[in-house]
This record gives structure tokens, C-alpha cells and sequence, in this order.
């Protein structure tokens, strides 16, 4: 794991000991385990762990201004000491418009500011400490530093309703420890705290000025490019020499065995519009993108391209197909990896402890086979869905825009995949209905809805969309939470409702946001739980110029089905690659679903063990009898949402991790000094609301 953290304290030198840190226990100083100093005291920042040489610059204009890039940032010297000057006085957007994904972190006298990313998938965290503030990319570094116990309201709301932020509000598994929103920045001045947006919010009084499709698609490739390019320009990384020969192993498996990734830039291919997008344009675009000459692959400057078949789950064999026909590419070097029942979903539940908890951690075995066989710097399809796709709920946004004539497509397909023809009418009913609701008025519906235990399971492509036409929804696992933590969160949400007065947003647009940021945190669980030596995964659908490209996309275009294909399509072609296989983006109509329910199959009697005395039952979220029922009769094959019992396991194993840790981040401090110094303490009472 990689982060930065630093803190701003109230007075020049009151939390400093002349290097950098606060004095500690014993009079040690306090700073981070394995970390190098960016800048000293009285605000110090550090970069912790394992990061490469060109992935941390910091550029001084003297020694009151500096400005620190963490990350794959397209921005040479001169631009970032141009945006620093121009820092100095407040402005803070253009900061975060160079290609790549990076944290920016601007010191400006006693002012610091922090911008985090418009996905998520960078995110800052902030703390109270010492009469100051502490900000660090982790939070788990924070709660060490302030002992922070556990915060059971945000973890009743990330089973209860994880995609909806008003519930989830900005806390953070820690109690005390704040996540800073999408799309924001932290502003500390002398240890004083304020949070600002950089991006400007589209008002609901004047409907947008349609946009130009052709531009708008223009501007995504000119984005995507750029993400691309700028990970090639980077350094070449070699991971850490072979040691040595094993007898019996080429160096290849030699380099398997040992979790070292191959030298050099490298993709996803699944056979997906998304990853096959990157694996193209990496590939096409001039330069070398390949493997490195000499390291053991023979494949020259080729880009290393990886696919995964899984030989437990049928289904996919047309994407494979299509993955073969991109892979006969000259400029690619096509690797195969096969799993069995060991890489189905729960099959390995051993891993290192991650920042968060999340839905991933129960698939990291079946990910981190396939990046074992990738390169230094792996390229991802992850997040193209959350910022090309339309989200159900956009259909209500047409509605609010006046653009009814564009409902009719999507409204089609869906008539056509059930089968029904009333499926236009109860879509159009749906989306009128979800366009004149106020979001106060979604809010407290959810709230009723959890309160009353009424969890409708949307059964099918229109039942989904049907669901999803709402401001808010419950969540998967919320239906086996205990009555007192779904009363919490109805509380919660009830309280946000009288808060938030109308709203300010539609809500096409506002679910759209919640679902990228919820992928976002849940694609950084992933990236550390499946994480491998020496390797870097970018995923440059989630960069701020991507996104904000994505947004700008016409509403008309993007509901229109098999808008994404279409997108990538003209994408590629404006990059010169025409050449596509037949089929190419076409839906895929095999199921994760078929995969998890085999995993859970498989892996039935250790998850009841798990469950046999769980840790989310000590914190009051759930009974244990219950979840064993529920993983018995999903087992044995009964429609039960896989989602929810997914989100359960992964929270479960979670706390587990970070309760049988030891140590902490920091030095200076005794060996109590750490995130939930005291444990979970049984609760079956009422719970008792968060920070």
C-alpha cells in the first residue's frame, strides 16, 4: 500500500520537534513507519511505501511554496511550477486538469491544500489531532494516530445502503476519521480545516445547452488517448532481479512462482469493448509499449496482453473468441491464464488487510491469478461502465430536459428483452414519477422503506431498471441486517432528508455519480487486496480529464443501447485502429453471478464456520443463525441476492483482518497506539450513532 499523509498544526513549531513530527512517547519522534520526508515541520508531508522515483516530484518556488505530485501525472516541471504560482492564490481546479491519475498536495505559506479526484479512487482523508489537522490518502493511518475505534453507524449504512451518500455520508469505517467527497479539496490554514469544490455545479432552473455528439465523443478519445500516452511516456520499471534458478522452472514459471510481475507495460484483454480499447490504443500509439528487450518474455516490445478464461464457469467463450481475433494484433503478446475451482469467488480467503473493507475482497484470489501473469505497469478496463454507461435513473433527467423523443430506444430494448408490451408504459411511468419526486422525498422513502423490512427482490432486466428508477435504494445485505441497525440508518437518513432541503441535482445524474464513486473505492479494496510486488494497475477510465470528458456526453447519446460499444468504436477508429472482430462490444450475456454462486457452493461449510461466532454480530449489525441460513440456502441454489451476501462476508473478513493486526503506522508511539485499540465489545442493544 502506498499513501501520503501530513498534518497542519495551529501555530508555527507547537507541533514540531526541529525535524519533522511531533514528539512521541519516550520523546521518540512521531512520523510514519517507512516513510521519506517530502517537507519538514511546522507541516510536514510524507510519502509512505513503496513508491517509484518518478511517481513522487516536488517542485519549489522557495521555501514558503512548494507543490508535491504523487502519482502517474502528465505535467512537466515548468507546468507544475506554473499551477503553483498560480495556487497561491486560491485557485485550485486547474490542478487537477494534467493527464493522469496523481494527489496534489500545494503548500503556500502556512496554507495547505489538498485535491482529491473526481472518481474516488484517490481519495483524501482528514482528522482532528493535536489541536491541528491531520490528512493522509488512507485512512487507516489516521485512526492509528488517533486510536480510533470503530464507527458502526458507517458500517450499519455500507450494508444498509452502500450506494446512497446521504447514508454514507462522509465518514469512514474509523470513527473521527472524514473522507473528502468526489470532486473536492482539503484547504488547511494553520490547522483550521475547509473543504471546497473545483467543479462547477450545472444548474436545475436552466436546462444545459445540448451538446454536440461528435465533439463530445471527440473529446472522450483526446482524453483517453492522453491517459494512455502519458503511461507510456513514463520510466520502464523491472521489478527485483530473478534471485536464481529453481530446478525444473523455466524463468517464467520461476517468476510466477514468485509473484513478480514481466518488465515493462502490459492489459487486460477479456474480450470487452473496455479493456480491448486500452490494449489497442497502448498498443498502437507510437513509442515502445511493449515488454523490455532481454528480461526473459521473447516478446520483444509487444504489449503483454492478458486474458482469463475460467474453466469453472462457462458462458464467456464468445468474448474469448474476440479477445484471440484482437490478440493476432502484431504489436501484442497474448497470454492465456486458465483457473479452475481455485480461483472461483471465496475460494481463498486469506489476504493482507486493506485500507477499507469492500465487495472485492472475496474475489482478490481470482484477480491476483491473472495479474501474476501481467507486467510492471497492467493497464485495466475498470470504470468504463460507471462513466459511459446511463445509468436507469437518466431516463427521469430526458424527462426533466424535455427530450421525451429519446426515451424511445432504450424504452425498446427493454421491451424487447422481457418480452412484455407494457414495459413502455410502466418504464414512462417510472421515470415521470422519479422526475417529479424531490430528493427530500426519495430520502425519507428509503428510510420508511428500512424501517418496514420491505426489501422487493427486482427480478429481471426491467425489474432492475424498474428498482433503480429512485433517488435511493436499499442495499443487498440490508434485508439480513438486525431491526436496530436498519432503525439507525432510517434515523440517519431521516435526519439527512430534513437537511437537505430540495436538492440540487438531478437524479439521473446523481446516481451516476454514487455508483462511479462506490466503484471507485471498491476497484482501490481490490488494487490492495490483489495486489502484486512490484506492479502498478492503472485504470485510466477513472483520470479527471476521462471523467470529465465522459460527462460532457450528450444524455441522448449515452441511453441509447450499446452507447459504450458504439463510443469505444469511434474512439478507436480516430486513433487509426479499424480493424475490429466481429461481435466486438456486444453485451455479454454469461453471468458473474454463475461464478459467485459456484464459489459459494464450493465454499459453503468454511463460510458457516466463519459465521459461527462472526464479529458483525458482537457489533450489532446482524444475528449469526440468520446469515447461516441465508449462505446454506444460497448454497443449495435458492434466489437469494449474491450481492448482499457478499458485502457480509467481505465486512466480516475485514474486521477480522484488522483486529488481528499488530503494530501500527507509526513510530513513537506504543504498541496500544493503533486503530480499535480495544476491540468490539458485544453489542446488542440499540446502536450508538457515529461521529
Amino acid at each position: 500500500m502506498r499513501w501520503l499523509v501530513g498534518w497542519s498544526s495551529t501555530a508555527a513549531g507547537a507541533a514540531g520537534s526541529g525535524s519533522a513530527g511531533a514528539v512521541g512517547y519516550d520523546g521518540e519522534t512521531l512520523q510514519p513507519v517507512g516513510s521519506q520526508l517530502l517537507w519538514g515541520d511546522p507541516d510536514p508531508l510524507w510519502a509512505v511505501g513503496d513508491w517509484r522515483p518518478d511517481e513522487v516530484r516536488v517542485v519549489h518556488a522557495d521555501a514558503q511554496h512548494r507543490i508535491a505530485v504523487l502519482g502517474i501525472c502528465g505535467a512537466t516541471d515548468e507546468e507544475l511550477r506554473r499551477g503553483l504560482f498560480t495556487a497561491r492564490g486560491g485557485a485550485v481546479r486547474h490542478l487537477t486538469t494534467w493527464p493522469g491519475s496523481y494527489t496534489v498536495v500545494v503548500q503556500a505559506g502556512r496554507r495547505i491544500t489538498v485535491c482529491g479526484d473526481l472518481a474516488g479512487a484517490r481519495p483524501v482523508f482528514h482528522t482532528p489531532w493535536a489541536g491541528g489537522t491531520a490528512y493522509a490518502t488512507a485512512a487507516l493511518p489516521l485512526a492509528d494516530l488517533i486510536e480510533a475505534n470503530l464507527d458502526f453507524t458507517h458500517l450499519a449504512a455500507l450494508l444498509a445502503a452502500p450506494d446512497v451518500p446521504a447514508a454514507l455520508r462522509d465518514t469512514t469505517p474509523y470513527d473521527g476519521v472524514r473522507r473528502l467527497p468526489p470532486g473536492h479539496a482539503l484547504v488547511l490554514r494553520a490547522g483550521a480545516r475547509e473543504i471546497a469544490g473545483y467543479e462547477p455545479v450545472a444548474s436545475l432552473a436552466v436546462s444545459a445547452p445540448p451538446a454536440d455528439p461528435e465533439r463530445a465523443v471527440d473529446a472522450v478519445r483526446d482524453a483517453l488517448v492522453e491517459a494512455v500516452r502519458t503511461r507510456l511516456a513514463a520510466p520502464r520499471h523491472v521489478p527485483d532481479l530473478d534471485p536464481g534458478p529453481v530446478p525444473g522452472m523455466g524463468p517464467a514459471e520461476r517468476r510466477a512462482a514468485r509473484g513478480m510481475p514481466v518488465p515493462g507495460i502490459g492489459a487486460d484483454l477479456s474480450g470487452g469493448p473496455a479493456s480491448g480499447t486500452l490494449a489497442l490504443l497502448a498498443a498502437g500509439l507510437p513509442g515502445r509499449p511493449g515488454t523490455l528487450l532481454g528480461h526473459g518474455t521473447g516478446a520483444g516490445e509487444r504489449l503483454l496482453a492478458v486474458t482469463f478464461n475460467d474453466l469453472a464457469v462457462t458462458g464467456r467463450e464468445a468474448e474469448l473468441e474476440r479477445a484471440g481475433a484482437l490478440a493476432a494484433n502484431p504489436r501484442l503478446h497474448h497470454v492465456v491464464v486458465t483457473g479452475g475451482d481455485e480461483t472461483l469467488p471465496y475460494a481463498d480467503l486469506d489476504g493482507p488487510l486493506t485500507d477499507e473493507p469492500g465487495p472485492s475482497l472475496i474475489l482478490a484470489a481470482r484477480h491476483r491469478a491473472r495479474l501474476a501473469a501481467g507486467s510492471a505497469d497492467h493497464f485495466t478496463g475498470h470504470g468504463a461502465r460507471q462513466v459511459l454507461d446511463a445509468h436507469p435513473a437518466r431516463l427521469a433527467d430526458l424527462l426533466v430536459d424535455r427530450r421525451r423523443r429519446h426515451l424511445v430506444r432504450p424504452v425498446a430494448a427493454l421491451a424487447r428483452a422481457d418480452g412484455s408490451v407494457l414495459v413502455p408504459a410502466r418504464v414512462y411511468s417510472a421515470a415521470r414519477r422519479l422526475a417529479r419526486t424531490p430528493y427530500r422525498a426519495g430520502l425519507e422513502g428509503l428510510a420508511e422503506r428500512l424501517m418496514r423490512r420491505r426489501f422487493d427482490e427486482p427480478k429481471g432486466a426491467v425489474g432492475a431498471s424498474l428498482a433503480a428508477l429512485t433517488w435511493a435504494g436499499p442495499g443487498p445485505a440490508a434485508r439480513w441486517l438486525t431491526g436496530e441497525a436498519l432503525a439507525e440508518v432510517s434515523v440517519l437518513l431521516q435526519a439527512e432528508a430534513d437537511r437537505s432541503g430540495t436538492g440540487a441535482q438531478r437524479p439521473g445524474d446523481y446516481r451516476a455519480r454514487a455508483a462511479l464513486a462506490r466503484h471507485a473505492a471498491d476497484l482501490r479494496v481490490l488494487e490492495q487486496a490483489a495486489q502484486i510486488r512490484s506492479q502498478r494497475l492503472h485504470a485510466p477510465f477513472l483520470d479527471n480529464q476521462v471523467v470529465r470528458a465522459c460527462r460532457d456526453l450528450p444524455e441522448a447519446l449515452r441511453v441509447q443501447p450499446g452507447a459504450r460499444a458504439a463510443i469505444l468504436r469511434t474512439v478507436l477508429e480516430g486513433a487509426g485502429i479499424t480493424d475490429l472482430p466481429p461481435g466486438w462490444g456486444a453485451p455479454s450475456h454469461a453471468s458473474s453471478a454463475a461464478a459467485a454462486r459456484a464459489g459459494l457452493r464450493l465454499a459453503a461449510d468454511p463460510l458457516v464456520d466463519l459465521f459461527s461466532t462472526p464479529l458483525l454480530a458482537d457489533a450489532g449489525l446482524v444475528e449469526a443463525r440468520v446469515v447461516r441460513k441465508a449462505l446454506r440456502s444460497a448454497a443449495a441454489g435458492d434466489p437469494l441476492p449474491l450481492d448482499g451476501l457478499a458485502d457480509l462476508v467481505s465486512l466480516e473478513l475485514w474486521l477480522r483482518r484488522l483486529l488481528s493486526r499488530r503494530g501500527t503506522c507509526w513510530t513513537g508511539t506504543p504498541t496500544r497506539s493503533r486503530a480499535v485499540p480495544s476491540g468490539i465489545q458485544p453489542r446488542r442493544t440499540a446502536l450508538t450513532p457515529g461521529a
